[in-house]
């Protein structure tokens, strides 16, 4: 095998591989791309929405105030 002929084997095996490589990760971006796209879906939904935090805070903040009531009353005592 002549020298031009080495070189057009070794340039196309690389350049195979490098190919190779640019399509994982290109497919890898994608996959990346679509989990993002579903997490901003889904993310929403996880969290605890407005009306129920108020529903529990003011269950709580009940909660306090009878045990304030409570020690202002043996305070007075």
């Amino acid at each position: 095998m002549d020298t031009q002929s080495l070189i057009n084997l070794a340039g196309g095996a690389a350049l195979s591989a490098l190919g190779w490589f640019a399509r994982e990760i290109w497919g890898a971006v994608n996959e990346l791309r679509r989990d993002l796209h579903q997490i901003e879906i889904e993310l929403p939904k996880e969290y605890v929405q407005k009306i129920d935090l108020d529903k529990r805070m003011a269950h709580i903040e009940d909660m306090f105030q009878r045990i304030y009531d409570k020690l202002d009353g043996k305070a007075d005592k």
